[in-house]
């Protein structure tokens, strides 16, 4: 079991580089990527853990389904196909399917959040 609360203590992620590096585009600012992969592999069709990202702007098509809830921070998620914008904070949760384009604007200094990952 992989517990994943509000309150846990915040562990340190690592050093991922810029959204290009993990297939997106900054739109806007100087976003940081960070992460740990906690479950299953990036050869596995499901993996899972713990990301973070610094404020900012990126576009990205989701190369697998996406289950990931927000641990920390405020974040806005635009489907770029509907225009629908959500905005997120510590709790919210929210499911991307593969092949989607979003829009990622953190709002805050910094997000944190736990997912997983399906590329089934």
């Amino acid at each position: 079991m992989l517990p994943f609360k509000l309150d846990m203590t915040r562990q340190p992620l690592d050093e991922w580089g810029t959204p290009e590096d993990i297939g997106a585009a900054t739109v806007e600012g100087a976003v940081k990527v960070s992460g740990k992969l906690l479950f299953g592999t990036l050869q596995t069709p499901v993996s899972g853990g713990l990301y973070a990202a610094t404020q900012g702007k990126y576009r990205v098509t989701y190369p697998f389904h996406e289950h990931a809830t927000l641990l920390d921070g405020e974040l806005a998620i635009t489907d770029e196909a509907t225009g629908q914008t959500v905005v997120y904070g510590p709790g919210d949760s929210w499911i991307i399917a593969k092949g989607t384009t979003v829009l990622w604007d953190i709002r805050s200094p910094h997000i944190r959040k736990s997912y997983l990952a399906a590329f089934v």
